[in-house]
């Protein structure tokens, strides 16, 4: 008979007729050891999705799910187990992003599972960006912008140096939507295939970041373009975090 559990995260019912888990007591130095020897996979997939949206600890350490739940369909183990279990699920991760971006609600009708291949693509979009935009950082060596695919299912490929960082980022952009394609081409699930092609294809990004409004800044009260001298001139003094106003000062 299966004991009757407390909720998981507070919110889940465990209504398994079954043992979701199994251990086994083995004697190690003189003492006795309990193993977990089986996880029940739709039972793993299940909490790992409650884990996400109401764990605080788990929150904290990763707050891009902060305001995500899950239907109400789902708070009951038995449903999900059901879903998942129509689904082509192993070896897969579950996501509820890649059909709708944005989306906070684990459901039958937002979730699907994806490949590992597809999930660390769509990591460049979901990043948190630093000084510059998507794909683009400043190499010192070269003292220029560069361009890069970094967390794709390939291995991290190099695009090129830029003289600006909308140039680097175009050039990032549109190594993504190549690479989407071909990912596309060899998906089982249509929604998924259309999904990774839509997601580039109309890909919008506010590429307004700090280093960026630093540049367009002093572009915009020198009134011209900047040249390449200057612009190393000038990566040189927002690394050290001299004020605009002081630039323009040395500058005029």
């Amino acid at each position: 008979m299966v004991k009757k559990s407390k909720l998981v995260c507070g919110v889940g019912v465990n209504d398994a007729d079954y043992a979701v888990r199994k251990s086994e007591t083995a004697v190690e130095n003189g003492k006795k050891v309990c193993r977990r020897i089986w996880s029940c996979p739709f039972y793993v997939k299940w909490t790992g999705v409650l884990v996400r949206c109401y764990s605080e600890k788990f929150i904290r350490k990763y707050p891009t799910y902060e305001g995500c739940y899950v239907c109400d369909e789902w708070l009951s183990f038995s449903n999900f187990k059901n879903w998942m279990e129509q689904q082509d699920w192993e070896g897969k991760d579950l996501d509820k992003d890649i059909l709708y971006p944005d989306n906070k609600i684990y459901s039958p009708e937002t979730c699907v599972f994806v490949s590992q291949a597809v999930n660390k693509f769509l990591l460049d979009g979901v990043k948190i960006r630093g000084d510059w935009p998507t794909g683009v950082c400043w190499n010192k060596q070269k003292n220029k912008f560069m361009a890069y695919i970094s967390a794709g299912y390939r291995k991290s490929n190099h695009l090129g140096y830029f003289l600006c960082p909308e140039e680097a980022h175009a050039a990032w952009l549109s190594a993504k939507r190549i690479q989407a394609k071909e990912l596309a081409e060899i998906q089982t699930d249509p929604r998924v295939a259309k999904a990774l092609v839509d997601r580039y294809l109309n890909y919008e990004e506010d590429i307004q970041t700090p280093g960026c409004i630093y540049l367009n800044h002093l572009k915009q009260s020198l009134g011209r373009t900047l040249t390449k001298k200057e612009i190393q001139m000038l990566m040189q003094k927002y690394i050290r975090g001299v004020p605009v106003e002081k630039v323009l000062e040395e500058m005029e």
